[in-house]
């Protein structure tokens, strides 16, 4: 198979599809590794590694012409649409319920596009997401942390305190693995934690591993209306797999927080949690709205590009490297994690919350694929 790994072109985004270790795996079996030119500069890797493990290099057209699967980190942008091509393989994270007009051109160019942050595992868990969940969720915390300050329009919290001084209060909308990690971070640097979840077991589990150090709520209207109204950060950290992400916080309701507390919502690739959320960069990261800062980067992890580039290939490649050496349809025959990733097959929508999220018809990834 011939898998392409283009350069990433969204604002700022550093990442890069595979390693050079990554490459080598591929090549070692045979397949064909292109590489557009400085794609993993920002990460830390040069050409001449790349070709050392295998790869050829190759500018954008002729990489995107030429080969079976692109693998990359961000969804496609608009200047790369016409670059896709009917039955060419898109492995990459794509977020469609938060992007109609990429979900429009995928199914109308019939690309098989592989979602990371819908595979899933029998128990739920979503090993391609995850990495850059436990990122995202660190991160959050500390850019709390920073636009809390007041040069950049926050309270001018210290989020730990000092003897003598309240600690800041931090919020956080949901208790998966962004949470989970928002979490440690924000108990480790001695803030007020608050943490809200609608499952019982997870809240059980979270108070049983932070025990004293946080506080656990059950999601409702009521308990985040008073968790937010004098919170310093509040971090929306809620997921439903391949859906647009409820609004748990309205815009009236910026209206009862304090002025310059901050608002971190890591949910923004599914169209955040926050009714005010829009996606920002990080060349320009926060808006202010009410007097309340919002950071919502829709590229968080993509600031840590090395750590986040080490952390996502690990997962990703095993799965890529299934689909080259058995064919696509056989991996996903033989793979349920990896069938649960498809989002769009040949014109056909193959992910139900997707579907149900951007209004189109759904049908199972095996009818389409058996269809075929």
């Amino acid at each position: 198979m011939i898998v392409a790994v283009p350069k990433e072109i969204k604002t700022e985004e550093y990442r890069v599809g595979l390693m050079p270790s990554g490459v080598k795996a591929f090549t070692s079996r045979g397949h064909t590794v292109i590489i557009e030119p400085g794609a993993g500069v920002g990460s830390g890797f040069e050409d001449s590694e790349y070709q050392a493990a295998g790869a050829k290099l190759a500018e954008r057209k002729e990489l995107f012409a030429k080969s079976d699967m692109i693998m990359k980190v961000k969804e496609p942008l608009e200047s790369e649409y016409a670059l896709l091509r009917e039955g060419q393989i898109l492995y990459t994270y794509l977020h469609l319920a938060a992007a109609p007009e990429l979900a429009k051109e995928l199914l109308a160019r019939k690309v098989i596009g592989i979602a990371y942050e819908t595979v899933e595992l029998p128990d739920g868990t979503l090993p391609l997401l995850t990495p850059m969940s436990e990122i995202a969720g660190r991160l959050a915390v500390q850019e709390g942390a920073k636009y809390l300050e007041k040069s950049f329009g926050g309270r001018g919290i210290l989020l730990g305190g000092v003897p003598g001084i309240r600690r800041g209060k931090v919020v956080i909308l949901g208790g998966g693995i962004v949470g989970l990690n928002a979490c440690k971070i924000a108990v480790g640097l001695g803030a007020d934690v608050y943490i809200l979840d609608v499952n019982p077991r997870r809240l059980a589990y979270l108070d049983d591993i932070f025990s004293s150090q946080i506080t656990t709520l059950y999601s409702n209207v009521s308990n985040v209306a008073e968790s937010i109204s004098d919170a310093d950060v509040v971090i929306g950290a809620v997921l439903i797999a391949g859906a647009t992400a409820p609004k748990l916080v309205a815009r009236k309701d910026l209206k009862t927080m304090k002025k310059g507390s901050v608002i971190v919502d890591v949910a923004v690739d599914q169209g955040g949690c926050i009714e005010s959320t829009r996606p920002t960069t990080h060349k320009d990261p926060v808006f202010i709205e009410e007097g309340v800062v919002h950071y919502c980067v829709a590229n968080m992890p993509g600031a840590v590009a090395l750590s986040s580039t080490a952390a996502l290939t690990n997962v990703t490649y095993p799965y890529g490297l299934m689909i080259a050496d058995m064919g696509f349809k056989d991996a996903l025959a033989r793979s349920l994690p990896l069938q649960k990733g498809l989002n769009t097959y040949r014109g056909k929508c193959t992910h139900q919350n997707v579907a149900k999220s951007l209004g189109l018809d759904y049908t199972p990834a095996e009818k389409a694929l058996a269809a075929s």
